[in-house]
């Protein structure tokens, strides 16, 4: 006997974020009449990494040929201006430098210019005094110019798929028990107590996503390890015209202390990179001692801290100085003082890191019966968000076909 379900939706996905609302979004587009449901626990969409980055339109420039994340990136970046363009939610192609102001980054901004060659993206090679022909403040030994990079309110962005994905979005509810059966579909208990019974899950849970995965019963071998990003704005942003980044190290997946100027007309300074002591750890003061057990539990953190210690504490030292932080920016721009920052709210990066203390490069999706997973889509996964919501709705309809 076939026991009958009454699904409440097909897909129901969890994470109000720009990257959930992208495959809601995608998934009805490709699939009319398909029933999505969206959680949120939040009171609305992009609270956390979409609501809390600097905005910036990603080139691809920085990512391994071939990798989700440089396919996704020079793809993504042109669908969002034109998507911005298309709804007139706030944007602009400013371009960016990347500056070198040591000799010894010098190889390895010649090492992103061949990058930026094999993913396609057009770079201009500038010598010192060419600097100052885009950013007469800025100095440097060297720097290349990436054109299309640009800026946009990737909130502005959320809120418009999350109107025009025709998904039910259930803001405030969050996810407290999974039951997953293979052959019958997912049921989510929320913390109201109402049950959502859907045929395949759809894991965009960001800061989350590991928990979520396990809810659910898949093992995603990798833990969620944020890292909180701490900003200041420029009290006076006319000493910067657009957007301006140092050489990274690419032993990290950060990119370093830059200068970003906003559709606003203010100029972000930052972020560093700290450890959070909570998922959704904003500042120093807020401590979740199950959540950073959790974190100090896994191997993989303990790897981090053995491998990284150095770059490690000169990123806590810059937190806790104001004058160290300081001093970071005036690498790249001289006329800076500590008068000139004024701190702004910080974002938390949900970085994956495998089980060895390997910080996961590459966007990183994996599916389990009836269940489609991201987990690791920091960024440039806003900039990539348009095409990452397909690739993850065609897995969730592939998973929902099967499910027939």
């Amino acid at each position: 006997m076939v026991r009958e379900i009454a699904y409440d939706c097909d897909v129901l996905v969890i994470g109000g974020g720009i990257v959930g609302l992208s495959t809601a979004y995608a998934i009805t587009r490709a699939a009319p009449g398909t029933r999505v449901t969206v959680l949120e626990k939040e009171a609305g969409p992009a609270r956390h990494q979409t609501g809390r980055n600097s905005g910036v339109i990603h080139s691809g420039i920085y990512y391994r040929p071939g990798s989700l994340k440089a396919r996704f990136a020079a793809r993504g970046a042109a669908e969002m201006v034109k998507f911005c363009a298309e709804y007139d939610i706030a944007h602009a192609v400013t371009g960016k430098l990347i500056v070198a102001t040591e000799r010894d980054e010098l190889p390895r901004l010649h090492a992103l210019v061949q990058r930026g060659r094999e993913n396609g993206i057009p770079v201009r090679e500038l010598g010192a005094p060419q600097i100052e022909e885009y950013e007469p403040e800025v100095r440097g030994l060297a720097a290349i110019h990436v054109s299309t990079t640009g800026v946009c309110d990737y909130a502005a962005v959320a809120r418009h798929l999350a109107n025009a994905s025709g998904a039910r979005i259930r803001y405030g509810t969050k996810a407290a028990y999974i039951d997953r059966r293979p052959d019958l579909g997912v049921a989510v208990r929320t913390d109201d107590g109402t049950v959502v019974r859907a045929r395949v899950l759809v894991n965009c849970a960001g800061l989350h996503c590991d928990g979520i995965a396990r809810l659910a019963g898949d093992e995603p071998n990798m833990r969620i390890v944020p890292f909180r990003g701490e900003y200041y704005t420029l009290a006076r942003p006319d000493l910067v015209r657009g957007l301006v980044y140092p050489v990274p190290d690419p032993a990290f997946p950060f990119l370093g202390v830059h200068l970003t100027l906003g559709i606003d007309g203010s100029v972000h300074v930052g972020p560093n990179a700290v450890p959070a002591l909570a998922r959704e750890g904003y500042d120093w003061r807020t401590v979740r001692p199950r959540e950073l057990g959790s974190t100090l539990a896994w191997p993989g953190s303990w790897q981090i801290a053995r491998r990284h210690w150095r770059y490690g504490t000169g990123e806590l030292h810059r937190s806790l100085s104001k004058a160290a932080f300081t001093r970071a920016v005036r690498r790249l721009l001289p006329a800076i003082t500590s008068d000139d920052l004024i701190p702004t709210p910080a974002g938390v990066r949900a970085q994956a890191v495998l089980r060895d203390g390997t910080l996961v490069d590459d966007f990183l999706i994996q599916e389990g019966p009836r269940t489609v997973h991201v987990l690791n889509a920091p960024s440039p996964a806003a900039t990539a968000s348009l095409p990452i919501g397909r690739e993850v709705a065609q897995r969730a309809l592939k998973a929902l076909a099967g499910a027939a």
